[in-house]
Formats: C-alpha cells, sequence, structure tokens
C-alpha cells in the first residue's frame, strides 16, 4: 500500500512538472515570437508596466483586507469587494459635488484627500458593522458557516446600492489638472497613475508602521497567534478583530477612490472582479501574508498588463488582452499546484515578513 501511495505521489510529480515545462516553453515561443515581430515598442512596454503597477497597487490594497481577516480568524470575507465597491460609491458623491461648486478644480489636492478620507471612513464603518452583526456571532461555528454568512453580506450589499443607487453606471468628475501625463526620469506616466501609485505606496507604508510599531498592531500580532493567550494576557480579542476590519475596510474604501479614478466609473457590481482578482493576489503573495499581499497584487497587476501582449500576441491569437482575466485565475491554479503557500508562503496576517 504504501509503495502504491509513493508510485501515485512520484506520478503526480512527474505530471507537474511536465505541465509546468510545457505551459514554460508556450511561454517563450511566445515571448519571442512576440518581441521579433515588433508590434510594440520600447514605450508600448513601459506603458503596459506603469499601468500594471497601478492597477497592482489597488488590488494590493484590497487584498490587505483578505489577509488581515484571514490571518486572525481563518476566514475569507468574500465581501470585502463590495465594501471597496461602496467606497467608491461614496467617494463618487462627494467628489461630484465638489465637481459642481467648482471646489474640485480650486483645490484639487484637498479635495482628493477628503473624498478618500470620507470614502475610507464609510468602508471601515461598514466592515466594522459586518463583523459586529454577521461575523462575531458565528466565531465559533464551522468554518463553512462564516463563508456562506460572507457571500451572503456580500449580495445584500450589492443589491443594497442597486436599490438605493440603481444599475446606472456613474461617471466619475475628472478635473482638468488631472489630464495629460507627466515625466518621471524620463519615463512619460499619466497623472491619475502616479497619483495611484503614490498613494497606495503611501497607505503600505501606513500599514507597515502600524502593524509593526503600534502597540495596537502588537496586539493584532498576539490575537492572530493564539486568540485565548492573547485573552489571558490581558488583551481584549474582540476590539483587535474589530481594528483589523476598520483597517482592512478603510484600506479598500481607499482603494476604490484610486479605482474609480484610474477607470473614471462607478457602479453597483464594480466590486465583484477586483475583489475575485484581489483575493487571487493575497493567494499568490500567500493568504495571510502583508508583504505577500503586496506582491502578489503587484505581480498580478503586471501580469495582467503585459502577459497578453507579450506571450499570447506572438501565439496569433486575435485581440489577446481580452482574456487578461482568465489569465489571472490561470496564474492562480498554477500557484495552487506547484506552491500552494505561495510565492512568499503563507503566514500569519500579522507576522513579521
Amino acid at each position: 500500500m504504501l509503495k502504491n501511495l509513493r508510485r501515485r505521489v512520484s506520478g503526480t510529480t512527474i505530471a507537474m512538472w511536465v505541465i509546468g515545462a510545457i505551459l514554460l516553453i508556450v511561454v517563450i515561443v511566445g515571448t519571442v515570437r512576440t518581441l521579433l515581430i515588433g508590434k510594440y515598442t520600447g514605450a508600448d512596454w513601459t506603458d503596459l508596466i506603469v499601468y500594471g503597477i497601478s492597477q497592482g497597487s489597488i488590488y494590493a490594497l484590497i487584498a490587505l483586507g483578505y489577509t488581515m481577516v484571514y490571518g486572525i480568524l481563518r476566514m475569507i470575507n468574500f465581501a470585502h469587494g463590495d465594501i471597496f465597491m461602496a467606497g467608491a460609491f461614496i467617494g463618487y458623491f462627494v467628489a461630484s459635488y465638489f465637481d459642481q461648486t467648482g471646489f474640485l478644480e480650486q483645490n484639487l489636492v484637498l479635495s482628493l484627500i477628503f473624498v478618500t478620507l470620507v470614502a475610507a471612513f464609510t468602508a471601515a464603518a461598514m466592515a466594522v458593522v459586518l463583523e459586529r452583526i454577521a461575523y462575531r456571532p458565528l466565531r465559533r461555528a464551522p468554518r463553512l458557516v462564516p463563508l456562506i454568512t460572507a457571500i451572503g453580506a456580500s449580495f445584500f450589499i450589492e443589491y443594497a446600492f442597486l436599490g438605493l443607487f440603481g444599475s446606472g453606471i456613474k461617471g466619475y468628475p475628472e478635473p482638468e489638472a488631472l489630464k495629460g501625463r507627466v515625466s518621471i526620469f524620463g519615463v512619460e506616466i499619466l497623472k491619475t497613475q502616479l497619483i495611484v501609485i503614490v498613494a497606495a505606496v503611501v497607505m503600505l507604508i501606513a500599514l507597515w508602521y502600524f502593524v509593526q510599531r503600534t502597540k495596537m498592531g502588537k496586539a493584532i500580532q498576539a490575537v492572530s497567534e493564539d486568540k485565548d493567550a492573547a485573552a489571558l494576557m490581558g488583551i481584549n480579542v474582540d476590539r483587535s478583530i474589530m481594528i483589523t476590519f476598520l483597517v482592512g475596510g478603510a484600506l479598500a474604501g481607499a482603494a476604490g477612490v484610486l479605482y474609480a479614478l484610474l477607470f473614471r466609473q462607478v457602479y453597483f457590481f464594480m466590486g465583484f472582479f477586483p475583489g475575485l482578482k484581489a483575493f487571487t493576489a493575497a493567494v499568490l503573495g500567500g493568504i495571510g501574508n502583508i508583504a505577500g499581499a503586496m506582491v502578489g497584487g503587484l505581480f498580478l497587476g503586471i501580469a495582467e498588463s503585459l502577459f497578453p501582449n507579450l506571450v499570447l500576441d506572438g501565439l496569433g491569437i486575435p485581440a489577446p488582452y481580452q482574456l487578461k482575466d482568465a489569465l489571472a485565475f490561470f496564474l492562480l491554479v498554477l500557484v495552487l499546484i506547484f506552491r500552494p503557500t505561495g510565492i512568499l508562503g503563507e503566514r500569519l496576517a500579522t507576522k513579521k515578513a
């Protein structure tokens, strides 16, 4: 029996390596053929990379909410994508008001900061209420129960916004000051992309400081390690979990505003695909790993932007960019097959990387 098990494991390993080798060959052939065709210039590749970094930064901010909640509760909060949507929606109403009054054009920086803060506060409040009403009573329940509850909460938030604000796509205001490009070390970058990247970096650094250098961050680390032991040491477990949801929700709300600045539209279903991709990014980096969520988000954003043109164009596939969503989940499958713990490995969300 043991010999049969070893044979099966060995056969599975060989099959995995064969599949990996075939995929690697396909990627190399597609890349070489694309580069030889010379369809894209150096400026085109630079634009794709910058776009991927900006999009990946948004994925990373959303993924942090998934990975922090998993690290402390061992559950996947599938309503997190809709928290992101709610932040973008509330930010839209504030930005539209500022645009109508002329305040947005006259005080652009102050307006963007205020819009982001309102969106982050609203999303954080929703996340805390969701934790208190939907998740806290089920903390001792089997894992499947909170998962189903999270899916139900996701649908509730989506259709609540559908009922309140309609199904139409709403266009974010676009100030004149945000149009055009700026040159950074000779690289032309859209102003909105620069804002997204800089804001994401600032928030990621702030999160790292909060988790690693503050008293509350250390309390969250302790709760993620062992709730019962943390409670015996005098740590308020419920408050630590609530703060985790609050921080994750605030990051998602801010990411909603950044996403809207980049794509200029909001609608009630907009949180579904970014939420799934952020979850994919969290798994790619290593679920429960803060640094992994950051790396996974950037990796997924760049891969989505670059790989369809770099690999699929050379293979003669028409309209390769339409396959970017399929590529995201294909990468997830590959990681789960060859490295189930993710790029940086699965760790507790609040443990030092």
